[in-house]
């Protein structure tokens, strides 16, 4: 039960964190590292886990894990390496191909079972990670958490 209210709140942070720096960057002329820093502090605050909006990926996100080309434009991780997200921005002709070429040239296999037909995202796993890949335009969201044990 404890588990699970620190995961909303974790997911909560994020969409919080996600919503305002949107709206804040397209407020103001130049909130650049000022409202990064709020933004990543608060999540880390309220969740105890690692955040970036400034391109770099948390310190335990998994090697294993190709990511496609492009910049990090959000970058999270939980406590205790139990999960993180990731947003890559590519300009790549189709983001979402890309990442999943690269995740299956690192060993990664898509999960039938877990991806539907006409699903909108598609999800990876390795044995040790489980990887929920989705996008939109140019926007790859990697969605990583450990394959149960």
């Amino acid at each position: 039960m404890r588990q699970s209210i620190t995961h909303r709140r974790a997911g909560t942070a994020v969409v919080i964190a996600a919503v305002t720096a949107t709206l804040l960057t397209g407020c103001f002329p130049n909130p650049g590292d000022l409202v990064n820093q709020g933004v990543e502090d608060a999540i880390k605050d309220a969740t105890g886990g690692d955040v970036s909006l400034s391109g770099e990926l948390p310190a335990d996100f998994p090697a294993s894990i190709a990511l496609v080309d492009g910049e990090i434009t959000f970058a999270a991780g939980s406590a205790g390496s139990e999960g993180w997200i990731v947003i890559v921005s590519s300009s790549a002709a189709d983001p979402v191909a890309d990442a999943a070429a690269k995740l299956e040239a690192a060993g990664f296999t898509e999960d039938t079972t877990l991806s539907g037909d006409n699903a909108s995202a598609v999800v990876y796993s390795d044995g040790e990670y489980i990887v929920l890949l989705a996008g939109d335009g140019e926007a790859v969201t990697y969605t990583v958490t450990q394959q149960p044990k």
